[in-house]
């Protein structure tokens, strides 16, 4: 297609990858920029081979910085899930939007968008074209996570706050703080650890459900044994941000973290040694890599045992097998080894 400008492709998380869309739509397409926003999204792209930039912000930041033509490609684990999730990313972004939906196989032209190239797309595709109207994130305090599956779990900003036992998911907030209106079976823990990072707007949250990747990771060889060790405190989504060349290790707190971690690790083939509290919220499948421990507190809470293995983390470069036997004689007692791939190194 042939649009004067070089198109940009703006995929959302791992499915467009691990479903082929990307991979289709680029063989159709020819020159296409393809940019991948969220985290998950961009272990799916780097094991698909296919040529991609990363850029860990939202969709609707990404398309706000494009001048030329672009598109945003998702699919939602249900058709709801992603119209909804078209019209956020639209209303957000304040101007006309073209989002090829594949799970019901539609492309929206939100907000008055490209008319041209949400035909051309759809013919490509051989999807439906959907017009569509998305109002600006109301700037209240409450907040509907709609498109959901009950029992599966429910993030704000990266963090498991609870499951859901309805479609939708009322969230309320007050005086900075989540709290649960309808919808959801609370994770106190959860919720708790969100209140630690900070006050939370609503509006501008990073609100969803569901498994972040179905797909387990491709295995990667493991990395060199000494190195500098990432400390992920309750924010899986940031491992990307602190990842280093010279990372040879990661130190994952708390259930959901370690086990986001786990799966990005294990593609990259980096260790990880995992501090849970054995809620097992599954929020990934996937093995995790070699020399990996995962531990289950018995004594307190994955904070605190967690914390105090951090203080433990040096500066500078460390032996990954011998910071982690440290590690483990100085929880003894308190926590119990629930994975351990060290064996398979």
């Amino acid at each position: 297609m042939d649009t004067g400008e070089t198109l940009a492709m703006i995929v959302h998380g791992p499915d467009p990858f691990d479903c082929g869309d990307v991979g289709r739509l680029l063989a159709s397409l020819g020159d296409v920029r393809i940019i991948v926003a969220g985290v998950m999204g961009r272990t799916a792209a780097e094991e698909s081979g296919l040529p991609c930039e990363y850029c860990g912000v939202p969709p609707s930041q990404v398309l706000a910085h494009i001048d030329g033509p672009a598109f945003l490609l998702n699919r939602g684990k249900t058709p709801e899930s992603g119209r909804v999730f078209g019209g956020i990313v639209a209303g957000r972004l304040g101007r006309g939007l073209v989002h090829i939906e594949c799970t019901p196989g539609t492309v929206f032209c939100w907000n008055d968008g490209d008319n041209a190239l949400a035909a051309c797309l759809a013919s490509v595709l051989g999807y439906t074209v959907e017009e569509g109207r998305a109002e600006p994130p109301d700037s209240g305090s409450v907040r509907e996570v709609r498109g959901c599956v009950p029992g599966e779990p429910v993030f704000v900003n990266g963090v498991v706050i609870g499951r859901a036992t309805t479609g939708t998911v009322v969230l309320r907030e007050r005086y900075g703080a989540v709290e649960a209106v309808s919808g959801l079976l609370v994770k106190p823990h959860g919720l708790e650890k969100l209140a630690r990072s900070g006050p939370v707007s609503l509006a501008h949250a990073w609100c969803k459900s569901g498994q972040i990747r179905q797909r387990p990771p491709t295995g990667g060889k493991r990395v060199q044994g000494e190195g500098r060790v990432i400390v992920l405190d309750h924010c899986g989504h940031r491992f990307y941000d602190l990842l280093a060349p010279d990372t040879c290790g990661v130190l994952a707190i708390g259930d959901d973290t370690t086990a986001v971690a786990g799966h990005i690790a294990g593609h990259l083939g980096i260790p990880v040694l995992g501090i849970t509290d054995g809620d097992r919220d599954g929020v990934v499948n996937g093995a995790f890599p070699k020399s990996s421990v995962v531990l289950a507190v018995t004594t307190g809470r994955d904070d605190e045992v967690g914390l105090d293995i951090a203080g433990t983390v040096p500066d500078g470069k460390t032996d990954w097998d011998k910071w982690i036997a440290g590690a483990l004689r100085m929880v003894e007692g308190r926590a119990e080894i629930v994975l351990d791939q060290r064996r398979q190194s």
